[in-house]
């Protein structure tokens, strides 16, 4: 019998889904060293290749492109063949494009590389693993998201000031080309052994969504299902019924907008230090705070996201990251104001996260959920093609980072505008939707 099968049906006290929980915040670390670190690399490869902030920038819009055009087949994909055979070719394909990323000696190839390493973690990361809890989880949804999520940030807060101590261009101990040989080699040595932990539904294991007992008087009676003792419906919608919700857009959209300066802090905030003064390690510093902060708001988030409606936690916590915006942008050489940034940044980025995935589940089910969010992830990346560049841009013609941010910063806050009007949908009668289906 499988490991995590025998520990499922022996051991009661602890559901399956909150050890997926830990293991999928484990796997989504592995989102740091290319996303969250972003900024640490820029100001290594600008020291050594003398590549301008624009030309950097680009690599992530490559990945948006990228994603753009690959998030709805991931969403299918993950539907269809589940998340365990993604997280497994999707680890292996990222320490394959580090092992490339350590060799980079042209832009093009840096620009190759990160490609690479973007579709691999995109196999493994954000709609996979979402999709699994999704499927996991129904009352305890946020919750589950916010600990998961939480789980990564713990891995950040270890990494962000190690890669910093690692690839600094000025007192790097092993320099950014070793560094991310042995990511590379990590990833791979990771892939198939974590994957054998997933499970991609409850029902595989003779389970059920928060270890609850379904109701069977309620299961497909009305196109819904009940679990545990309140009664807690889920409506399974269709993709074609999805996009036609007013709710639908303003979270593809809402979200979108918040996920824009996400990004971009994460591109250029390293740099914006760095040229305020500040030594990469304290920059490093900044981010580690924020992640610090994030990873606390993550459970306060999911907690919060079970017990109110999500679309009002998400206007509350998406609004508070603006104002953090603001507050680096308008005082960038105040060691004090930067780190009250990084606290109003940790607690608006970490408290909408679990919000945002949560509420899809909420709103629209979990038969196909995968598909949902990846064709509601493509506006998404449109925006964020442009977002890191126009930062870049604004920057090597102005010189400094302020008007981009500013106007980052009004686009957050009409994102959170667009999620407090996202009410939850109807489902059309059962009748329509087997017509459709």
């Amino acid at each position: 019998m499988h490991l995590v099968e025998y520990l499922s049906r022996r051991t009661r006290l602890v559901f399956y889904g909150w050890w997926l929980v830990g293991i999928s915040g484990f796997i989504r670390t592995s989102s740091i060293p290319l996303f969250h670190a972003m900024g640490l690399w820029f100001v290594a490869l600008e020291a050594q290749f003398g590549w301008n902030r624009g030309q950097l920038s680009l690599a992530f819009a490559f990945t948006r492109v990228e994603s753009g055009l690959l998030g709805p087949a991931e969403g299918y994909l993950t539907d269809r063949v589940g998340t365990r055979r993604l997280v497994f070719f999707g680890l292996l394909i990222m320490g394959g494009g580090f092992l490339v990323f350590g060799q980079v000696n042209h832009l093009w190839v840096f620009y190759v590389a990160f490609l690479v390493m973007a579709l691999g973690q995109g196999l493994s990361g954000w709609l996979p693993i979402t999709t699994m809890l999704n499927n996991w989880f129904v009352r305890r949804r946020s919750s589950a998201m916010g600990w998961s999520n939480s789980v990564s940030r713990l891995g950040a807060l270890l990494l962000i000031p190690l890669l910093a101590w690692s690839i600094d261009p000025d007192h790097g101990y092993l320099g950014w080309s070793l560094t991310a040989s042995i990511l590379g080699i990590f990833f791979l040595a990771i892939a198939f052994p974590i994957s054998r932990f997933i499970h991609n539904r409850p029902e595989d294991l003779g389970l059920h969504p928060d270890g609850d007992i379904p109701d069977p008087s309620s299961v497909i009676a009305d196109g819904t299902e009940s679990f545990g003792q309140q009664g807690v419906q889920q409506y399974d919608f269709t993709l074609a019924q999805a996009i036609r919700t007013k709710a639908f857009w303003y979270i593809s959209l809402g979200h979108s907008l918040t996920a824009v300066v996400i990004v971009s802090m994460m591109t250029h905030l390293a740099p914006l230090l760095t040229d305020e003064g500040f030594s990469l390690q304290a920059a490093g510093l900044v981010v580690t705070v924020y992640t610090a902060v994030s990873m606390v708001f993550q459970v306060v988030g999911g907690y919060a996201g079970d017990r109110i409606p999500k679309n009002l936690g998400m206007f509350v916590f998406s609004s508070i990251q603006a104002g953090a915006v603001l507050v680096v942008v308008t005082f960038p050489s105040d060691i004090e104001m930067v780190f009250l940034f990084a606290v109003l940044f940790g607690i608006g980025f970490g408290g909408a996260s679990p919000l945002a995935t949560s509420i899809r589940g909420d709103y629209f089910g979990r038969a196909h959920f995968g598909k949902i969010l990846g064709i509601s992830s493509v506006p998404m990346n449109i925006l964020l093609l442009g977002a890191a560049p126009f930062a870049g841009y604004m920057y090597d013609i102005n010189g400094n980072y302020n008007l981009a941010f500013e106007i980052l910063a009004v686009l957050n806050f009409v994102g959170a505008l667009l999620l407090l009007m996202a009410k939850k949908p109807s489902l059309r009668p059962i009748n329509e939707q087997i017509q459709q289906a």
